[in-house]
């Protein structure tokens, strides 16, 4: 088991693509090899990776900077796992929290998220990270094939 103040957040840059490939299984699923340079080239997306003693991951949030022409930019996070060995440790929160952070380093004027109304856990991190009470919201997604996808 790891304790949470073993662990160290680590900003994933460029050239750490093998860092986010062996963090595949705390993914739904594997990443991709040019999913995941694609992901890495873009300045406006981030992820951030918790490392146990071992510089292992056993943790990660990833979030993207979008910018509105009449409101500025924020951070979305995308998304939020820990490996289940070592949830409950505060891990999630310390990634939200630098998170948060690197938003406000990058001028970002607030953050957020979505989750199931039901999530408690999920719920509970991120108020525990300073998030607002949750507002009732909609979401309506759209699906493409992912053969529309790969062409881009």
């Amino acid at each position: 088991m790891t304790a949470a103040n073993a662990v160290r957040i680590h900003v994933v840059g460029p050239d750490d693509r093998g860092l986010v490939l062996a963090a595949a299984p705390l993914f739904d699923d594997a990443p991709a090899t040019a999913w995941v340079d694609r992901f890495l080239s873009e300045h406006t997306h981030h992820l951030l990776l918790a490392l146990d003693g071992e510089e292992r991951p056993v943790g990660f949030v990833s979030g993207v900077e979008t910018t509105h022409p009449d409101k500025g930019t924020e951070m979305f996070v995308y998304e939020l796992a820990v490996d289940e060995t070592v949830r409950r440790q505060g891990i999630a929160r310390r990634l939200m929290t630098a998170l948060g952070e690197l938003a406000r380093e990058r001028g970002c004027f607030g953050m957020w998220v979505a989750t199931e109304p039901d999530n408690e856990a999920a719920i509970a991190t991120y108020r525990s990270a300073g998030a607002a009470p949750p507002e009732p919201t909609v979401v309506l997604t759209w699906t493409f094939a992912a053969d529309d996808a790969s062409d881009h």
